[in-house]
């Protein structure tokens, strides 16, 4: 069988963990090549690791430049692991080379990185698989099954929150240090966890969005509000409330999620103190169901619950790059499109200049309608 050649950008500790589980973990990929700015990455052991890089990936070659590494290793696709606020350049670069690209959200960091990076792929036949990860979440796959089962109708109001609590805090959170972008990106940006998940059971985009920040009360080095609120609308009027924050005191769990529907009713409310993640739902349309219901979590999709190779973010990892390889050895579009990755970030980068304009309602466009254009003119972000 033919192995696909995988290269990295970016080894950070979720970058050196990701191109792990594609060297134990998948039989049709050979990792050739892996690149990053600072070669103490590759050659020196790093925080939440026992054996320096290229010990753990003997006979790979490391580049410093990536314009190399594309150059010369071949490549069948690249996984681009740099910071959350640096994607869009290093996916471009891949996909003007013809070579598919697994990215991690949010997909891009302006409006101007999402025309560039929606017309790269479209003159590729490189294709790009959004990572995520949250898409592939057990209980996430229950609210989808629910919904195509016309259990729950059609969905009209949503929230989701995503509360990191401190770990984003402390000059000297080693946490900070490895992910430097959180002291300054505005919570709602990274608002792909949370929407990505809802979008699964939506049959429209998100068009209006009005977002609230709260300013700095924790952390007096912080560069961005504490926590950001937004209300994110379709042109039908489906609305969802979005709460992200970059610090607070809340030692709860991070992901909780609520769908209010035409004939029921779901909710994931995560951990609390000591009480556990909870799932919960009711629907008109089931016997016994009437009212609300617990239903087991599941954090791990239930294809993978026996498989011992499924790791990483409650096995959401592995399942986004085993989807991603069967599509590729069958010929078949990335399970999580380009398009997919962009209906999920641009609403936060939308929420971020509502923000700043103090609440001003924005409406939202994309790369592939004639408005966006002029939102990059107009906008500047």
């Amino acid at each position: 069988m033919k192995k696909f050649k995988v290269g990295i950008v970016g080894l950070g500790h979720r970058g050196r963990y990701m191109i792990m589980l594609v060297k134990q973990c998948f039989e049709c990929a050979e990792v050739v090549a892996a690149c990053d700015i600072d070669p103490k990455l590759w050659d020196e052991t790093q925080w939440q690791q026992n054996t320096p890089m290229k010990e753990q990936l003997p006979g790979v070659k490391f580049y410093v430049d990536y314009n190399q590494m594309l150059e010369e290793a071949d490549l069948d696709l690249v996984l681009v692991e740099t910071g959350a606020d640096v994607h869009a350049e290093f996916c471009i670069k891949a996909l003007e080379h013809n070579i598919n690209v697994f990215s991690d959200i949010p997909s891009v960091a302006n409006l101007s990185e999402a025309k560039r990076l929606w017309e790269a792929e479209q003159r590729s036949t490189g294709k790009l698989m959004t990572g995520a990860n949250p898409n592939e979440w057990g209980f996430i796959n229950a609210l989808v099954d629910l919904y195509q089962k016309g259990l729950l109708g059609e969905p009209y109001y949503m929230e989701a929150e995503y509360i990191h609590s401190v770990k984003t805090q402390g000059t000297n959170n080693p946490y900070l240090a490895h992910s430097p972008w959180r002291k300054t990106l505005p919570p709602i940006r990274y608002c792909t966890h949370s929407l990505g998940p809802l979008l699964r059971i939506m049959k429209e985009a998100l068009r209006y969005v009005v977002c609230l920040g709260t300013g700095v009360h924790i952390n007096p080095e912080a560069l961005r509000d504490d926590m950001q609120a937004a209300l994110f609308q379709t042109e039908s009027g489906v609305t969802i409330r979005l709460l992200r924050n970059g610090a607070c005191r809340a030692f709860i769990g991070l992901h909780s999620y609520r769908v209010f529907g035409t004939k029921g009713y779901f909710e994931r409310i995560d951990s609390r103190g000591k009480t556990e993640p909870v799932v919960r739902f009711r629907s008109d349309e089931l016997y016994a169901a009437d009212t609300i219901t617990e239903l087991p979590h599941l954090m791990m999709a239930n294809e993978y619950i026996d498989n011992p190779k499924a790791g990483g973010h409650g096995g959401a990892d592995y399942a986004l790059l085993d989807h991603m390889f069967k599509a590729m050895i069958e010929g078949k579009d990335m399970p999580i499109s380009l398009r997919d990755g962009l209906l999920m970030t641009l609403p936060g980068i939308y929420a971020a200049e509502s923000a700043v304009r103090k609440g001003e309602k924005l409406t939202i466009h994309y790369p592939w309608e004639e408005e966006f254009a002029a939102d990059i003119e107009k906008y500047k972000i």
